[in-house]
């Protein structure tokens, strides 16, 4: 077994762990939030947290109504622009704390005014030190250099963040996440069964939309970097305007397809990808009935992810529907003889300016 595929089922745990350990400094920026809150969200990031940071995007604006930003480090690291960050939360991700054009990102906006958060998994590290306030992602050291307990950490502290801005969503839902995991995780042996279909698979689209959009990217990441398959990663809505020209029969095409205010579309894109005898495999689970009765095509999580409340009900999708999408990642690179904890050229740290 790889280590990837070990810290993959280490995710319930961890996701456990972050949740409790973290909800006290959530309660801490809750209160100061309450006082003052930020006009605007700034979230920088590289890889696998830059993926993250997406799904921040999403789930801030959504639950919160403050605006999100994406940062370009380069504009401080090659452009040596100075920006006026007064009255905007700051929010730098990173694995190991040490990405280093993410820290000048954070050490410039704390310079120009900002309040700083840094989410990372390592306590002892340089964005620790620099950010203002800190939730830590409690995964335990990650060996492999493909990240997975890291990925959906962040996106639970993530969730944590946007609890202490106001989000109206209950603690108690958050709760509930890692045992969703453990759902996601019984999916193995049907997940190492299907990747066998793929052994010769060089190319492939993955499709997602919503707070799922950052999962088609990750998991479109897991793929290129641990068994050399070419992605192109997409929204269902972005792929109409012009990448669906490459698609042909038998052409691999991966989506997410929770239920709610994306599914009509992930829905016409199906049958559009059909039409055309596209080689589809589907990510849901047993609340969008009408797309996990499509057994053959699906992957279909074993509980019901999503909640009826005032909340959008793909809320709660991204971290559980992200676990067989990476256990797939793993398998893949298994069937095809490759090391996911040892991707060629790559490294655990980056260092990028």
């Amino acid at each position: 077994m790889s280590k990837m595929q070990d810290e993959i089922r280490q995710q319930p745990a961890a996701l456990e762990r972050t949740l409790r350990g973290e909800l006290r400094q959530a309660e801490r920026l809750r209160a100061r939030f309450e006082k003052r809150r930020p006009r605007m969200i700034v979230l920088a990031a590289r890889g696998t947290s830059d993926n993250a940071c997406e799904f921040g995007r999403y789930l801030l604006e959504i639950a919160t109504g403050i605006p999100v930003s994406l940062a370009a480090p380069s504009i401080h690291t090659l452009y040596e622009t100075a920006l006026d960050y007064r009255d905007l939360l700051v929010v730098a991700i990173s694995q190991s704390g040490e990405s280093t054009d993410t820290n000048v990102v954070l050490e410039r906006a704390r310079a120009g005014g900002a309040f700083t958060l840094g989410i990372a998994n390592e306590a002892s590290s340089s964005m620790t030190r620099l950010a203002e306030a800190v939730f830590l992602v409690r995964a335990g050291r990650e060996q492999s250099v493909a990240a997975t307990k890291t990925y959906t950490g962040q996106l639970m502290a993530l969730y944590l963040l946007a609890w202490a801005l106001g989000a109206r969503f209950r603690r108690e839902d958050l709760a509930r996440l890692p045992g969703a995991a453990e759902a996601a995780l019984t999916l193995e042996p049907r997940i190492v069964e299907r990747a066998q279909r793929y052994r010769f698979m060089e190319r492939a689209v993955v499709i997602g939309r919503g707070l799922n959009y950052s999962n088609a990217f990750e998991f479109g990441l897991k793929m290129m970097e641990t068994c050399y398959v070419v992605v192109e990663r997409s929204s269902s809505a972005d792929l109409m305007h012009g990448p669906i020209a490459m698609v042909e029969s038998s052409f691999p095409v991966f989506l997410f397809g929770p239920p709610g205010v994306t599914w009509p579309s992930t829905r016409l894109m199906l049958e559009k990808l059909r039409e055309l005898k596209v080689d589809t495999l589907l990510i849901t689970d047993r609340s969008n009935a009408e797309a996990a009765s499509d057994k053959g095509r699906t992957i279909c999580l074993p509980l019901s992810v999503s909640r009826k409340s005032h909340s959008p009900s793909d809320l709660y999708t991204p971290i559980p529907y992200i676990i067989p999408a990476q256990m797939f990642a793993a398998s893949l690179a298994a069937e095809k003889g490759l090391d996911p904890d040892r991707p060629r050229t790559l490294s655990k740290v980056t260092l990028t300016m």
